[in-house]
């Protein structure tokens, strides 16, 4: 696929700086990391139930796009499941968001020299935020590697840049019915070693094609 399809995005004319400078100042990210994916903020909107949002992971292009009754309200870059360890398709709903999320390396023959990685930590392969669409092992969450964006890098999950999996989930939590203000968020980015799980009282549902 030719590189620029890969990169391609919806930008919305929202400021991204601020959340990818707040992240590198919380330790999150390198400095670096804000400038391998541009991403796109979604439209502030109401906490509406009835705001008929919807996500859909399209795997050849490498791209997770968010709807909002039915227009695009944002398009970002993601790595999917490389061949030997696909991400499934199908219909899901997005129902739980864990803010920093700790890591257990999974019962694979992969990962059987890793160990257990606290919430926050620096070798912490789940960056800010996992958006789970098929518990429990499947969800979009922030990466420590943001150059494998617009691969097919990862075991299964989509990893998006973490500023971008930032702006998705908050996006989710709004108008899921579990809406925050932005001290909330501010304590999720200063406080990263404290987990945080969020349910969404109206799941979000989710489409993945190949």
């Amino acid at each position: 696929m030719p590189e620029s399809n890969r990169r391609k995005i919806t930008r919305t004319g929202v400021r991204r700086i601020g959340v990818a400078t707040a992240l590198v100042a919380a330790g999150f990210i390198g400095a670096s990391a804000i400038h391998h994916r541009v991403g796109a903020q979604p439209a502030a909107g109401t906490a509406d139930p009835d705001n008929n949002v919807s996500v859909k992971a399209d795997l050849s292009e490498r791209q997770l796009t968010i709807y909002n009754n039915g227009s695009v309200a944002a398009t970002y870059g993601v790595a999917v499941g490389r061949e030997s360890k696909p991400t499934p398709t199908g219909n899901y709903s997005i129902r739980k968001i864990v803010w920093n999320p700790e890591w257990v390396p999974p019962d694979e023959p992969w990962a059987k020299n890793e160990h257990r990685q606290a919430p926050g930590a620096a070798a912490n392969p789940m960056k800010v935020v996992k958006i789970f669409f098929k518990e429990p092992d499947y969800y979009i969450h922030g990466t420590n590697q943001p150059e494998s964006v617009g691969e097919a890098a990862s075991h299964g999950c989509l990893r998006m840049a973490p500023d971008d999996a930032y702006r998705v989930a908050r996006y989710l939590m709004e108008h899921g019915g579990q809406p925050r203000d932005e001290s909330w968020f501010q304590r999720i980015l200063h406080f990263r070693s404290q987990t945080k799980t969020v349910y969404l009282d109206h799941p979000i549902p989710m489409t993945v094609v190949h």
